[in-house]
């Protein structure tokens, strides 16, 4: 079974802006495009990212998957391959079983790529990242980049690793091997 990273999008990668669905507010935090080069070199990526804004109507299923394909292109001009992105469109207050902290993307993941949860990481800036991969058995690592210097106090539980960014996380991951 495969080794993977699975990373929140928004504030992790890049920048976060609010509901980001046009390709020209993308910015890549300094340092990120270099990390996922690193940690692509031995694992699996996967994205899984909230993005409430469609279930709020800000902007549609669509427009999302436009976005993503653009985003994917920038990434792969970089030599960065994601596997797969995994979005969940549901606002906050809406039932689903996607909405982080819920595991179901990594175990979907784990079901259609041969993915060792036990041997993966997840990396986000949002105490629900920590949650999920934790839930999943995986080593989670929480970033202060994004809302993570903001919501740091609201973790329930503990981080295998906090980063300054995404740059120290694969760092950090890539030294234990």
């Amino acid at each position: 079974m495969k080794r993977a990273v699975f990373l929140d999008r928004d504030g992790t990668i890049n920048e976060d802006v609010g509901d980001l669905y046009e390709i020209e507010r993308v910015a890549f935090i300094p340092g990120a495009l270099d990390a996922l080069k690193m940690l692509g070199r031995r694992f699996s990526l996967f994205i899984v990212t909230n993005q409430s804004g469609i279930g709020k109507g800000v902007f549609d299923l669509e427009t999302y998957h436009s976005f993503e394909r653009d985003y994917s292109s920038l990434l792969s001009g970089e030599g960065i391959d994601i596997v797969e992105t995994y979005c969940c469109p549901h606002r906050r207050d809406e039932p689903c079983i996607c909405r982080k902290p819920s595991t179901h993307f990594m175990e979907l993941a784990s079901e259609r790529h041969g993915i060792d949860l036990a041997r993966s990481f997840v990396i986000g800036d949002h105490p629900h990242d920590v949650e999920m991969g934790l839930g999943a058995g995986a080593r989670a690592i929480y970033l202060l980049t994004g809302h993570g210097m903001k919501h740091r106090s609201e973790l329930v539980v503990v981080p295998h690793h906090v980063a300054d960014d995404l740059a120290g996380a694969a760092v950090w991951i890539c030294s234990l091997d």
